[in-house]
Formats: C-alpha cells, structure tokens, sequence
C-alpha cells in the first residue's frame, strides 16, 4: 500500500477506538481534531475506501431507518499501521490562518483599517476558546480513559487565550503607533 495520508492516520486514530461510520468519524473530527488537523467528508470517505482496499479497516453494512450505512473497524494490519506511524517524529508542521495571511499584507490598508484584522483574529479566537471550554466540560462529565486528547485540549486552550491576547497587544502596539505618527 503506498504512503497514507494524514486523514487516514485521524481514521485510524478514530476507528481504533471501536467502530465507526464516515459521518461519525467526521463528527469525531468536528469536535476534536479540527482545531489543529481537519479532515472534510471529501477527505474521509475515499480514505475509508483505500484504506478498506489496503485490509487496514473492514466495513460491514448496518442500514439505519432505510439509510444504507457502512460501520469500520480497525485491523490487526492497521493496528500495526498506526503505531508504527505513532513511532515516526512528527514531519509536518502547518499553521494556516487567514488572518495571519490577511494581516502580513495589511500594509496596503490604512492603520486602522489593518487594526480590524486583529480584531476579527481575536474575536475569532475567543469563539473558539469558548467552544473548546464547552467540550472540555463535556470531556470531564464523562469517563476519562484516555487522558491525551485532554492534553490536547488543554494545549489549545492554552494556544488560543494567548492568542486573542497577543492579537490586543499587537492592536495596542499599532494604534500607538499611529498616534506618534500623527503627532509627528
């Protein structure tokens, strides 16, 4: 089988855990994984079908209400596939952010228009840390048998307060800035 994706390896991730539908994986993905690594629908079934082909999942139909509904679970084979995977240091580090994006060209904007930016940045951010909360509340209502995606959690909350602060540091930084320039 030639190299898996990354989005196989989050199916994987997922399946291992007892089995799962595409739409369920994807509701996984939505609520966890989606904060750092997404995976879309389009992303998710043809993986389903490579690595169902590659023996390192098997799908067996379970039709709800009429609905044909196809449920994996996780091989031996695909055990051994995500732990060697687990085992390998990280390759790929990735950050996209538009607003990341939008603010390193900001100059073409008047100061203050530029400000709004980071202001959408940290408005953006507090949503999610705001969501991230919540599902950590849910997390801790329950049975917490495997404490890393907590860790995990934890990380992003951490990331993403920081972040919303450093978006009104930068916002204060550039005001004043265009104050002294005024004044000058």
């Amino acid at each position: 089988m030639e190299e898996l994706s990354p989005t196989a390896y989050v199916i994987l991730g997922f399946v291992r855990k007892g089995p799962k539908s595409g739409y369920e994986i994807k509701a996984l993905v939505d609520n966890s994984t989606r904060f750092f690594w997404a995976a879309s629908y389009g992303q998710i079934y043809p993986e389903l079908k490579r690595l169902a082909d590659g023996g390192l999942i098997v799908g067996s139909e379970q039709p709800t209400g009429g609905r044909r509904r196809t449920i994996y679970e996780i091989t031996a084979d695909g055990e051994e596939e995500l732990r060697a995977w687990l085992r390998e240091r990280p390759q790929t580090f990735e950050m996209r952010d538009e607003g990341l994006l939008k603010l390193f060209f900001a100059d073409a904007l008047p100061r203050e228009e530029a400000v709004e930016i980071l202001r959408a940045m940290r408005d953006q951010r507090r949503a999610v840390n705001e969501r991230l909360r919540a599902i950590k509340e849910m997390k801790l209502k329950g049975e917490l048998e495997d404490p890393f995606p907590l860790i995990v959690l934890e990380g992003g909350l951490e990331f993403t307060e920081w972040f919303a602060d450093w978006c009104e540091r930068i916002e204060a930084q550039l005001l004043e800035s265009a104050l002294e320039e005024r004044s000058s």
